[in-house]
């Protein structure tokens, strides 16, 4: 059959009939379609998480005794700036180990956590206004 719209098929590109695949897609189509473009950083020469990061950590916890153990783990790692909102200054191992220990207490059928990580650069641009809580625990002591 030859039209528009079902052209004759040949030897070279046989016509598949609807719901048959003659063979799998490259599993590397997605990059080869999207190309990555980096960031102005990589290309300056920042390597993220190379150093300290600033992670913004945020969770919604349903069970009010995994609320108060994420919270009190979270105090362990950074200040409290929100209810749910903790500022963390970690490198990268720091933060993952921490991460697998914040994993650990969430049940992932109902609670969420969020990690953004924050570059040093972008971390010197962030503004805030209104009442600053500040963390009762002492942070770091000076001599």
């Amino acid at each position: 059959m030859s039209s528009p719209f079902f052209p004759r098929s040949s030897p070279a590109a046989p016509f598949a009939p609807c719901g048959m695949i003659e063979s799998a897609p490259d599993p590397d189509w997605w990059l080869q379609a999207f190309t990555l473009i980096p960031s102005h950083s990589e290309t300056s020469g920042h390597r993220c998480g190379a150093h300290q990061m600033l992670i913004l950590i945020a969770y919604d916890i349903s069970d009010p005794k995994r609320l108060h153990k994420v919270a009190r783990l979270c105090e362990d790692y950074g200040v409290r700036v929100q209810l749910s909102v903790f500022e963390c200054r970690l490198e990268a191992a720091r933060f993952e180990y921490f991460w697998s220990e914040l994993n650990a207490l969430l049940d992932p059928a109902t609670d969420r956590a969020v990690a953004y990580p924050v570059c040093s650069n972008c971390a010197r641009k962030i503004r805030d206004v209104g009442l600053v809580v500040h963390n009762e625990q002492v942070v770091a002591y000076f001599c």
